[in-house]
């Protein structure tokens, strides 16, 4: 059983904890991965995208010129896709793209993420995070001395009010609680900073026992 040291807001060493090889050991198929990640690329798509065809743009009610004899082509409306300003041809539509992927898909997934940032060392456990006053500049001082880039996402169990409000501004602030944490969001990281509190409740979420899927 890994495990790992868990440090204070000045990076000393206070505890070590255990890691779950059900949760922290574990390796899937780059496919599965990509495959629930494109779900959730997908799922984020709005799908508002709209053209109108020949019969919903305005105008083009009446007949550009009689059918024969005037040396043009034949034509019945201005409308046609073959004009300017007519319609569009098999044009977007509002439509869904939303895509299901099993839970057990999902979960599997963000445990192999997990895990590939343990192997790499990318993965920091902190006793807490956690501000006296809501202040910019202390939410500043915090991520200084918690050493975290703009690639960092910081996994809590709870976001307090304090903590909220003086990180809110903060562009290298990217804070993810434990219980909606999903793989798409762990790989876009560069490393993992995880409370003690944060890393208990993901064991929980996924220390389900499921079976590992090895390449």
């Amino acid at each position: 059983m890994l495990t790992v040291d868990v440090l204070n807001k000045k990076g000393e060493k206070v505890d070590t904890v255990s890691l779950s090889a059900d949760v922290f050991e574990v390796k899937a198929p780059s496919a599965l991965i990509h495959e629930v990640v494109t779900m959730y690329l997908a799922n984020e798509r709005r799908g508002t995208h709209s053209t109108k065809t020949r019969g919903e743009v305005s105008g083009g009610g009446l007949k550009p010129w009689k059918q024969k004899h005037t040396g043009n082509a034949r034509a019945g409306s201005t409308r046609s896709p073959l004009w300017r300003h007519g319609g569009i041809t098999f044009g977007p539509k509002p439509r869904s793209y939303v895509q299901a992927v099993p839970p057990a898909k999902r979960r599997l997934a963000l445990k192999a993420v997990l895990s590939s940032f343990v192997r790499e060392n990318k993965l920091r456990v902190i006793d807490d995070i956690s501000v006296s006053e809501p202040k910019a500049k202390q939410g500043a001082a915090l991520l200084a001395a918690l050493k975290v880039g703009p690639k960092t996402v910081l996994v809590v169990n709870a976001v307090p009010e304090t903590l909220d409000r003086a990180l809110r501004n903060n562009p290298s602030a990217r804070i993810r609680l434990a219980r909606d944490l999903t793989s798409y969001q762990a790989m876009l990281a560069d490393e993992l900073v995880v409370t003690k509190a944060a890393l208990a409740e993901l064991t929980q979420r996924l220390g389900d026992g499921s079976a590992e899927v090895k390449q």
